[in-house]
C-alpha cells in the first residue's frame, strides 16, 4: 500500500489542535479557483518541463525517462512547481503508511498528534486507516483536513481511528459551490451532518474570496444549517481570508477581504449562537 506524498511538515500549529505533524497527500478531485496549494493537485507526468529550469541541478532524468529529484541540491526556490503545466511537483515521494509514520515518530513527544491534508487525502482512505492505527498506538490524536467530496459514512474503520475532521465548505449554495470548485456540494453537506451527528466535526473551514461567490449569504445559510448539531458536539468555524500568494495566475485577481468584512461574517455566526470562531 503506497501513496504519493507532497510533503511532511514536522511541526504545525494551524492544522488542528496543538502542535502536530502535518502530512500533505498529492492529488485532488476538484478544482478550487482559489487553491493555495495548486502544486498538490496533479500527479507528476514526467514531462520534464521542470528539469531544464532547475537552477541548482536538483532535477534530472533517469535512464527510464523518469524525473529524478535530489533533495541535497534543492534550495526550495519552487521554480519547478511554478513552471509545472500539470499542477504537480517533482519533489513528491511514493511512501507506505509505515514509512510516513517513521517520519512522524521523530517528533514524539513534542507533538499532540498527526493531521492529514492535500490535495485530497480522502482519496486514500485505506492508507489513512493504517497510518492512523499506527499513530493511535503511540497515543497521538488523528485529524483529517478534507474537501468533503468523499463520503465518510462509507469508511467506518477509518472513522473509528479518526479523532476529528476539518471540513471545507467552499460555498453553501450548490450552484456557487460548482462555480468555485467545478463540483457539487451534495456530498459535502451530507458529510457535515454525518460528522456532526457522530461528534467528529472538529472545524468547518470557509475561504472568503470577494468577487468569487456571495460569502455573506453562504456563511449565514451554512451557519443556520449546522446550528442544531452544536447540541450534539460543539465545533469551530474558521473564516480564512483569500490571499493571492501561491494561487494560479488566472485566479489571483480576486479581492482580499478586509478585517471589517470578516468580522461582519463572524457576527452573523455569533447571532446564530456560535462561540468558537477563528479569523485568519
Amino acid at each position: 500500500m503506497k501513496a504519493v506524498i507532497n510533503r511532511i511538515i514536522p511541526f504545525s500549529s494551524v492544522d488542528g489542535p496543538g502542535n502536530r505533524t502535518a502530512v500533505f497527500f498529492q492529488g485532488c478531485n476538484i478544482d478550487c479557483k482559489y487553491c493555495h496549494n495548486p502544486e498538490t493537485r496533479g500527479i507528476c507526468r514526467n514531462c520534464g518541463a521542470c528539469v531544464d529550469v532547475c537552477p541548482t541541478g536538483a532535477l534530472s532524468y533517469t535512464e527510464e525517462g523518469i524525473v529524478c529529484y535530489d533533495g541535497a541540491k534543492c534550495v526550495q526556490c519552487d521554480t519547478c512547481i511554478h513552471i509545472c503545466p500539470h499542477d504537480s511537483s517533482p519533489r513528491t515521494q511514493e511512501m507506505t503508511p509505515e514509512e510516513v509514520y517513521e517520519r512522524v515518530k521523530r517528533q514524539i513527544p513534542f507533538i499532540r498528534g498527526i493531521s492529514v491534508s492535500g490535495g485530497e487525502c480522502m482519496l486514500q482512505p485505506d492508507f489513512l486507516t493504517r497510518l492512523f492505527f499506527l499513530a493511535r498506538a503511540d497515543g497521538l490524536t488523528t485529524m483529517i483536513d478534507s474537501n468533503g467530496t468523499i463520503p465518510f459514512r462509507g469508511y467506518p474503520g477509518l472513522m473509528e481511528v479518526t479523532d476529528g475532521v476539518m471540513l471545507d465548505i467552499k460555498a453553501f449554495d450548490g450552484a456557487e459551490h460548482r462555480k468555485v470548485t467545478g463540483a457539487s456540494n451534495e456530498t459535502v453537506l451530507a458529510n457535515a451532518v454525518y460528522l456532526a451527528e457522530h461528534a467528529k466535526l472538529y472545524e468547518v473551514r470557509v475561504v472568503v474570496a470577494p468577487g468569487l461567490y456571495d460569502a455573506e449569504r453562504s456563511v449565514k445559510e451554512m451557519g443556520a444549517f449546522l446550528a442544531p448539531y452544536r447540541k450534539i458536539h460543539d465545533f469551530r468555524i474558521k473564516l480564512i481570508a483569500f490571499r493571492p500568494m501561491g494561487v494560479r495566475k488566472q485566479y489571483a485577481h480576486y479581492g482580499v477581504p478586509d478585517a471589517a468584512y470578516l468580522n461582519r461574517l463572524a457576527e452573523l455566526l455569533r447571532d446564530l449562537g456560535y462561540k468558537d470562531i477563528v479569523i485568519t
